[in-house]
């Protein structure tokens, strides 16, 4: 499958991704490199980052710059925006992607996990934007935000509720400042993207699945399949991109139709006994340990 889009479709924009050193962050990252913009990507292993950035300017040419900051932290965040207005120039993008994700029984949820996935996702993106939008409206700038959610924003989810109830608070944020600050021109939208297999996101919430989703139960999904990568990336491209100055406010679900067929959530999950919940969280802390030591390394 190709992208839709000429390759100067971004030129002369200027796009922060958050978690955009890996999975669906980074290929949102290529995608916006290829098409022209020049790319900052935030996260909290700089050895990623730096990677990151390395393979895809020798890939794609342009900029890559790269900004190690935790999201969760309202000074960093602030510090990190301010640094790329004067070092690089204001943003015309942001693209809201860094998140965190358990899948747990509810009961059995820490409130340090919860707080972790509420601190990236919930607070995380209000961070972002408002830091953003404060220069854009100080500057009298247009400029676009976009945010990377889940079709469970309107029907939840069990077993990933601090992840559903986060989700669903950007999503309220999107629609609310799309009113807010549409007499700035400053839009924002958001992506429910349904099953696009990233390493990342198999690791923690599908773990022993195969990554590239054929060996899910499919059966939900009416369209029969996973959803291929570059499908998401033409969206992204062309909310990022001009000429769509009228969408603001909206949240698009790519999913195959499998939220209206089957609620696209982990409903089934219901099914799994207390022993598979452990071997499901042993798996998962394992990819979570891993993460740990690279950000130390």
């Amino acid at each position: 499958m190709q992208s839709m889009f000429r390759n100067d479709l971004l030129a002369g924009k200027r796009i922060l991704v958050t978690g955009g050193g890996t999975g669906l962050g980074k290929e949102l990252t290529e995608e916006y490199l290829r098409l022209g913009a020049e790319l900052h990507i935030c996260g909290r292993r700089k050895g990623v980052l730096d990677d990151t950035a390395a393979e895809l300017a020798a890939k794609h040419g342009g900029a890559v710059k790269t900004h190690v900051c935790d999201v969760r932290v309202p000074a960093a965040v602030d510090e990190m925006v301010g640094r790329i207005w004067t070092e690089s120039g204001p943003l015309t993008g942001l693209v809201n992607n860094a998140a965190g994700n358990i899948i747990s029984p509810t009961e059995s949820l820490s409130t340090r996990g919860f707080d972790a996935v509420a601190g990236i996702v919930f607070h995380g993106s209000f961070y972002v934007t408002q830091a953003c939008g404060r220069r854009w409206i100080e500057g009298g700038m247009r400029a676009s935000v976009l945010s990377i959610l889940v079709t469970w924003v309107w029907n939840g989810s069990p077993y990933t509720v601090p992840s559903a109830m986060s989700k669903a608070g950007v999503n309220i944020m999107t629609k609310s400042l799309a009113v807010e600050w549409g007499r700035h021109g400053i839009r924002l939208n958001a992506i429910a993207p349904g099953p696009f297999p990233t390493k990342g996101a198999w690791e923690r919430l599908r773990p022993g699945k195969a990554i590239d989703g054929s060996d899910d139960d499919l059966s939900g999904i009416p369209m029969g399949r996973v959803g291929d990568m570059t499908e998401l990336k033409n969206i992204a491209a062309f909310l990022m991109a001009d000429g769509c100055e009228y969408l603001t406010g909206q949240c698009i679900a790519i999913d195959g139709a499998a939220h209206l067929a089957s609620g696209g959530n982990y409903a089934h999950l219901w099914r799994r006994s207390d022993e598979e919940w452990m071997r499901v969280r042993e798996m998962a802390k394992g990819a979570s340990d891993r993460d740990k030591a690279l950000r130390k390394a």
